[in-house]
This record gives structure tokens, C-alpha cells and sequence, in this order.
């Protein structure tokens, strides 16, 4: 058998969902093509916890910001993970996204709802760009 041109294997959208479990801190934001805009969802020092395809964000109080659930597919180039958020203004929307995993880093891109997936690591109208450090 010829392995994937990616050279992606069924296992790696399980591997990366194990990566990620965790706490994350946010150290970048980009949305709209604009860096460090002020935003709902990341309060300074505020913590995504991942556990299973569940993720909660929380500010260092512990005051909830939003949480959701998501999907991975790592057969695609780019990692493909769709969002959907269960409070706030997209609850209940699938927001196509985009992910890479480098050892404690994680970077996703994700657009509205309706729009088509991100191919690149950068945004523009519509899109966010989230960068996180894994927390220790």
C-alpha cells in the first residue's frame, strides 16, 4: 500500500487531539488582518483548557469567557479543525478553521461562519488568528 502524499496517517488527527489536551496561554491575536486587537475571548493571563474535544477559555480569575467543542482532521494540508462555540455570539456555528502544532506551540486560523476554510497562516475580513504557548 502507498502511504498518503501528506504523509498524514489515520492516527495523526488522534495524535494531535492527545497534544492538545491541556492548558494553553494565549501570546498572539490577529483578526481582520489586524495584530493585537482588543478582544471578548482573551482576556491578559486568560488560560484555553482543553480536555477532549471540549475547550474553555477563562480568565486568571476563572471567569469563563466562552467554551465549545471541536473537530481535527489532520489529513488535510493545512490541518483542518472546525470550532463550535456554545455561548456567545457564535454558538451553535461551525467556524472553519485551520491548525498547525509545533512542540508547545499551537496556531489556529479560523473564519465566520459561511466562509470557506483558510489555506494560510494570516487573516483578512472575517478571519482570526490565535497563537497559544502550551502552560505548564
Amino acid at each position: 500500500m502507498t502511504p498518503p502524499l501528506d504523509n498524514t496517517c489515520p492516527d495523526d488527527s488522534t495524535d494531535d487531539l492527545t497534544t492538545l489536551q491541556g492548558s494553553w496561554e494565549q501570546v498572539g491575536l490577529e483578526i481582520d488582518g489586524i495584530a493585537d486587537p482588543p478582544d471578548d475571548h482573551s482576556a491578559p493571563g486568560a488560560l484555553t483548557l482543553i480536555r477532549g474535544n471540549h475547550f474553555e477559555v477563562r480568565t486568571v480569575e476563572g471567569e469563563l469567557l466562552l467554551e465549545g467543542d471541536f473537530t481535527l482532521d489532520a489529513s488535510t494540508a493545512p490541518k483542518s479543525i472546525t470550532w463550535v462555540d456554545s455561548i456567545g455570539a457564535d454558538a451553535g456555528k461551525p467556524l472553519p478553521a485551520i491548525y498547525r502544532l509545533e512542540g508547545d506551540r499551537f496556531v489556529f486560523v479560523a473564519a465566520d461562519e459561511g466562509m470557506p476554510r483558510p489555506t494560510a497562516f494570516r487573516t483578512s475580513m472575517g478571519m482570526v488568528m490565535r497563537s497559544f504557548v502550551r502552560k505548564r
